[in-house]
């Protein structure tokens, strides 16, 4: 009977070894595995050929750089990377136009070529790469404006190219103008302010520079969706809504439900300033950050939600906030 105990003690030695290995994220003989927060504001993601691709703007405190980083996904809910083609970054400073504040980008595949519309010195620029992870180059010149601007959204429509920005004049507004063909800049004969932060919801500090940025478009059952965000970004009451048109260029009804993304809907403070992503199976999603906690801004987290659109509105899916977090090697 000694006998017995003895070998079977050494067994179940390496059993719980293995079990130990298996429950922390890896397997025996193999490299554990993590996840790890992304940290990216204005996140927005693109698909191509089956893999999604999230980009935005860097808060992460421990990737130097500057530029927009990219990571990967095959589901929208298993994320790797940074995975751009220049030390992670599908854009990098140096590359294209911008000296500092990256911001907000979009990616998007047209006349086969991607594009990156991106905010760099608070003004709008676009570049160009032959994938989705880089290098986006461009010839170090931006869309000429008089004003300063952001948050870039390129939109097309019936064989015309949009940009949906935002204007810094008299607050955050956004505007929206006809493009060249050729995207290098706007034919200012078309140029219309679709809003600007009025309602309460909108402005919840009263603050005399009022917020309404991070514009999105969408074509629904042939009326035109813009989602926004509103209130300074610091402010918790950051928030997402949505307006209707008939038009691309306007007029602008805004929804009587807004905000349809806030604190209230995710429990998180500083909910706001994404993008739509539409997967595999057709659900809508919006890619959003928040802020790192109920008392810090920054480092600003990045997080997915799931919408739902009926009788032509737009909510927010009740308890489908998550993180987004990428996989590391421990």
């Amino acid at each position: 009977m000694k006998m017995h105990i003895l070998y079977f003690l050494p067994a179940m030695a390496l059993l719980c070894n293995a079990c130990d290995q298996y429950l922390q994220g890896g397997s025996p003989g193999k490299e554990k595995t993590a996840t790890r927060q992304v940290y990216l504001a204005d996140p927005t993601v693109f698909e191509s050929n089956g893999t999604y691709y999230l980009y935005g703007t860097k808060n992460d405190p421990d990737i130097t750089g500057e530029g927009f980083l990219v990571y990967t996904s095959q589901d929208l809910q298993h994320w790797e990377g940074p995975a751009g083609a220049t030390d992670g970054f599908a854009l990098k400073k140096g590359d294209a136009f911008g000296n500092g504040g990256f911001w907000a980008p979009q990616v998007f595949y047209h006349n086969a070529t991607y594009y990156m519309a991106y905010t760099a010195d608070e003004h709008i620029a676009i570049a160009t790469a032959d994938s989705p992870l880089g290098p986006f180059t461009n010839d170090g010149s931006d869309i000429d404006a008089p004003v300063k601007q952001i948050d870039p959204f390129v939109f097309f429509d019936n064989g015309k190219a949009y940009l949906y920005h935002v204007r810094l004049q008299n607050g955050n507004r956004i505007f929206v103008a006809e493009m060249t063909t050729d995207l290098s800049a706007l034919k200012t004969e078309t140029l219309q302010e679709c809003i600007y932060a009025e309602e309460p919801w909108e402005n919840t500090e009263n603050a005399s520079w009022s917020v309404a940025e991070g514009p999105t478009v969408v074509k629904k059952q042939g009326t035109y969706y813009l989602l926004y965000s509103a209130n300074d970004f610091r402010n918790p009451d950051y928030a997402v809504g949505y307006a209707t048109s008939n038009s691309p260029l306007g007029p602008w009804q805004k929804s009587t439900t807004n905000p349809i993304i806030s604190e209230q809907q995710t429990g998180q403070p500083g909910s706001g300033h994404g993008d739509i992503i539409t997967d595999t199976n057709g659900n809508a999603h919006y890619v959003l950050h928040t802020h790192n906690s109920g008392q810090d801004v920054h480092p600003r987290k990045t997080a997915l939600v799931t919408l739902n659109f009926q009788n032509g509105h737009y909510t927010m899916l009740p308890d489908s906030f998550r993180w987004i977090q990428r996989t590391i090697e421990n």
